[in-house]
């Protein structure tokens, strides 16, 4: 895995002088993924991201991975999965608030290049620069000009970034409307999800195709050779996190770097010392 892979046909065409490119069918398996099954093919990748990890470090690579879909689409899962068994000295993960007033004067990609890796780095954006594609530009945060020259610059800013040595991926997350609705219901019931419900997400979910047009005009504007879209069906989750781990894997030409088991050295002499009774307040042990 790694090398010489050929790229996925991509759910979405590129721009065409039409317009928006239209989405074509998805196949996505109907066969339910048992944990057992999951776990252990989730293992394996999350193996070779280790592999991928210490060739980054050791050839001081730079990798941005971008995440975007609708809310409840599953970025937050995928990511989670990328990053469980990784370092994070090497997975920076970057989700950015609402801008501050002070960034609000500043050029629109000044904090987010501020976020670009160095070498060695993989940077994972937790939704990105396409805030401004997405939901400023659907929920009025940005004005029409400052839309629409977003959309003029982003194409040329990627590319800038691919040819100075960046590898950059981009997935969107592509779940229905039926699934999110589901989703959302069920952050409502579930105390321990109650949090990741936000007013912003209620209108998200009333505006549906308010984001389908957007979503539409950006993939179309955005999918460039450089740094095309990548398509991710959502709707199960499971297979999202091992279909994204696998194609993230199979568009960096990473290689496995020998490995030397270091030997553990011998203990000290403790020399006299005896280990006391801590007088210490003790943690109840409940469990």
């Amino acid at each position: 895995m790694g090398k010489g892979s050929k790229k996925k046909k991509q759910a979405y065409g590129h721009a065409n002088d039409a317009g928006a490119a239209e989405p074509k069918n998805v196949a996505v398996a109907s066969e339910k993924l048992n944990n057992k099954d999951y776990e252990r093919q989730l293992f394996k990748l999350q193996t070779e991201l280790v592999k991928m990890q210490e060739w980054v470090k050791a050839t001081g690579a730079r990798i941005v991975i971008i995440f975007e879909g609708r809310d409840a689409a599953g970025k937050g899962g995928i990511i989670k999965r990328i990053t469980e068994r990784t370092s994070p000295r090497v997975f920076r993960v970057v989700a950015l608030p609402a801008p501050s007033d002070r960034e609000k004067t500043q050029i629109y990609w000044q904090r987010y290049i501020a976020q670009l890796p160095a070498g060695g780095e993989i940077i994972i954006f937790d939704r990105s620069w396409y805030n401004r594609a997405g939901v400023e530009h659907v929920m009025g945060f940005c004005n029409k000009q400052e839309y629409t020259k977003f959309l003029k610059t982003c194409p040329s800013v990627e590319a800038s970034m691919v040819n100075d040595g960046i590898i950059l991926l981009k997935y969107w997350l592509e779940v229905s409307e039926k699934v999110q609705h589901k989703r959302f219901l069920a952050r409502i019931k579930d105390t321990s999800k109650r949090w990741k419900l936000s007013p912003m997400d209620l209108e998200s979910h009333r505006r549906w195709y308010d984001y389908s047009r957007a979503r539409d005009a950006m993939l179309a504007v955005t999918d460039i050779s450089q740094a095309p879209w990548y398509i991710l069906p959502s709707d199960d989750k499971k297979r999202a996190r091992l279909n994204c781990i696998a194609d993230l894997l199979s568009r960096i030409p990473y290689e496995e770097i020998p490995y030397k088991p270091p030997k553990l050295p011998a203990r000290q002499k403790p020399h006299g010392y005896e280990e006391p009774r801590l007088q210490h307040q003790q943690v109840a042990q409940r469990y």
